[in-house]
């Protein structure tokens, strides 16, 4: 373990007070320890001195040790064993602590220590020009599926990607730290797997076993010879609803058109026709509007290309608040205009839209961990 020392003298302040509120805070927590047990109070009275000043200053570790009779070389030692007591100034806006350890190093934690050397200081425990920030690589947070990670002050912020931990450190320098919702940065319920729970659901049905062909089954569709007599009606011979028996040539059709196909004269197969576009005038086309000003750039949304674009702009799409706003049916709509088969669902361009829609590509980073294409 590294020797820990207090900062240089010309660094430390004067005195030290807790303050009115704070005062009231520690004579309660004293009081929880039985008589002539009080000094177990040190760790949480440093630990709050800490978060009135920022770090541990000398003066304050005097003043507790005054506080629960312990001579200050013993304050000093619980002060200098635990890494969680910054003994020197660090960022009062934001002090950044990655961790480094085996799960958050896998999953890219050295790319965001790399970032804090740029975006902070190239040293660690070192605050930028400002002082509003500095940062270290710490050990194990306890936050390792969700890995990787860092904390900030008592929040931690997961499933990190280095666009989102710039976001978070830029949001932090402009003192609106607030505005970022700690733990995980994706779509996760706490530390549930990605996407919604996969144990205790439901089984899904199978699809019942293809039975094996036994020789009866072709027995059972008799082929009648060509000069087979009719079945016997009075239905003339042109009449439609009499029925043709079942010959090899018609049962070959049908399986054709089952899969799709109709053969032509050479034995050719042909690709059956494909599906006609919705009608303009259909009820569930999603609404346009005349063409704004100012455009937003569709082809941020993932699956949407200058094609695409230019053919939401002939229906009248030029917002992202419009496609935010598309129902169900609007977007089966516009799927089957551009034959897409789907393609709106998976890539859910409506939850794409609302988060542009929203805050633009910081807002997106936020929602999906990158930035938009």
């Amino acid at each position: 373990m590294s020797v820990r020392r207090l900062a240089e003298e010309n660094v430390q302040p004067a005195a030290f007070a807790f303050s009115k509120d704070n005062a009231v805070w520690a004579k309660a927590t004293i009081k929880k320890y039985p008589k002539g047990r009080e000094q177990s109070a040190v760790i949480p009275l440093l630990m709050r001195a800490q978060e009135q000043d920022g770090w541990v200053t000398k003066a304050a570790i005097e003043s507790i040790a005054d506080m629960l009779t312990m001579p200050y070389i013993r304050v000093l030692e619980v002060a200098t064993f635990y890494t969680q007591f910054q003994l020197k100034p660090v960022g009062t806006r934001a002090h950044v602590q990655v961790c480094g350890t085996t799960p958050c190093m896998l999953r890219g934690s050295e790319e965001l220590i790399s970032l804090c050397k740029k975006r902070i200081h190239p040293n660690p425990l070192t605050p930028n020009e400002s002082g509003t920030l500095s940062w270290e690589e710490v050990e194990c947070q306890g936050t390792c599926v969700n890995a990787p990670m860092v904390m900030i002050f008592k929040d931690t912020y997961e499933d990190l990607t280095v666009p989102q931990l710039e976001y978070i450190i830029d949001r932090f320098d402009a003192g609106k730290g607030a505005d970022v919702k700690p733990g995980p940065q994706i779509d996760r319920i706490f530390s549930a797997p990605v996407g919604g729970p996969v144990t205790l659901l439901a089984p899904e049905k199978k699809p019942a076993a293809p039975r094996a062909k036994k020789a009866s089954d072709d027995a059972a569709v008799s082929v009648p010879p060509s000069n087979a007599a009719r079945p016997k009606t009075d239905a003339p011979e042109t009449d439609p609803t009499l029925k043709t028996p079942v010959t090899a040539k018609s049962e070959s059709a049908a399986n054709d058109k089952v899969s799709g196909e109709t053969k032509a004269e050479g034995g050719a197969a042909k690709p059956a026709a494909a599906a006609a576009k919705p009608s303009l005038d259909d009820k569930n086309r999603p609404a346009g509007i005349a063409k704004p000003d100012a455009l937003d750039d569709l082809k941020l949304i993932s699956g949407v290309g200058p094609k695409i674009e230019g053919t939401l702009h002939e229906l009248g799409i030029f917002t992202f608040a419009q496609v935010a706003g598309w129902k169900k049916a609007e977007r089966e709509w516009v799927d089957g205009y551009l034959n897409f088969k789907g393609r709106i669902e998976r890539d859910d361009w409506v939850k794409q839209a609302k988060a542009l829609a929203k805050g633009g590509e910081a807002e997106y980073i936020k929602v999906f961990g990158k930035k938009p294409r």
